[in-house]
């Protein structure tokens, strides 16, 4: 009996007991986004149910997903008043003609505006894009009037652009998109990976500002799941040092059963933000890895406390 209540004792989750914790948590998490695919998304039968109004909504584009269904899960999102920012991974389109057509079928069909640009998950370019940056060198998402544009941010690094485990090419990436956005008329920003240790995130986001980094950063942070399907995706996404959250949690026989949620990572971001407001992380971005309801039933929880 005793082991069967510690397996399930709910003060595990690590919800935070101070009332200026709570605080700082429910105002960090003011604005906060969340990603969402289209086979994903179609088993969700209201978004208006679970969302806050005008929820920022990530539509990742997964390499053989037809863009019809990518437009058509955008037009539902943005019929329902979400602000919806579908991915442009950039190594899967094929040239600047298909990433004009796929603007225009985004545009017209569901009135997007703003966009996620990234090299994309696979190792060898379909066509002539390799990068975010050769996608924002077209000019287009420039001509084409989009008001926000997201680039990727990579606090633990990224071996597929830096395999001798550096950060040079990710540093010179980043300079790269602070000189652009300083050139662009659309809000720019950076959007990252799912971590799960705050103390090297904070070290990292502290660096880019030094370093002259001023776009706003939104923290990738992987909602409630099992601590299994945490674990496979992190190596599978290629989460590196922040990881040992995860098997120092898997070696904790107590704690196998239950699932893994992020109240301490983003507790102790918020506490930091709460503590120096000029931080330059300013919005949270959820990945449901446990699924869309069960990471909005979390954000509701802790935003709204």
């Amino acid at each position: 009996m005793a082991l069967l209540s510690a397996l399930f004792r709910s003060d595990d989750r690590r919800v935070p007991q101070s009332e200026a914790d709570r605080s700082a948590v429910a105002t960090f998490l003011q604005g906060c986004s969340i990603e969402v695919m289209p086979r994903t998304a179609a088993k969700v039968e209201d978004f208006k149910a679970i969302l806050a109004p005008g929820t920022r909504v990530y539509i990742a584009h997964i390499e053989g997903t037809p863009i019809e269904e990518m437009v058509a899960t955008a037009a539902r999102l943005s019929a329902d008043g979400f602000d919806v920012m579908p991915h442009f991974p950039a190594r899967i389109i094929a040239d600047a003609a298909m990433l004009e057509d796929w603007i225009d079928r985004y545009q017209g069909e569901a009135g997007v505006e703003q966009a996620l640009l990234l090299a994309g998950g696979v190792d060898a370019p379909h066509g002539t894009f390799a990068s975010s940056m050769d996608l924002l060198q077209t000019g287009l998402f420039g001509r084409k009037g989009f008001s926000r544009l997201h680039v990727a941010g990579h606090p633990e690094g990224n071996k597929d652009i830096d395999p001798d485990g550096s950060d040079r090419n990710v540093s010179d990436a980043l300079r790269w998109k602070q000189a652009f956005s300083e050139t662009s008329d659309a809000e720019m920003a950076l959007a990252t990976q799912f971590c799960f240790e705050a103390e090297p995130v904070i070290a990292w986001a502290d660096r880019l500002k030094a370093e002259g980094i001023r776009l706003p950063i939104h923290i990738g942070v992987a909602g409630p799941a099992k601590l299994q399907t945490m674990i496979k995706f992190a190596i599978a996404c290629g989460v590196g040092p922040s990881l040992r959250v995860l098997q120092r949690r898997a070696a904790d026989a107590t704690k196998l059963l239950l699932p893994f949620t992020p109240d301490e990572f983003v507790t102790d971001l918020a506490r930091h933000k709460a503590a120096n407001p000029d931080f330059n992380i300013t919005h949270v971005h959820f990945f449901p890895l446990g699924g869309i309801g069960k990471t909005a039933d979390w954000v509701r929880e802790h935003r709204d406390a």
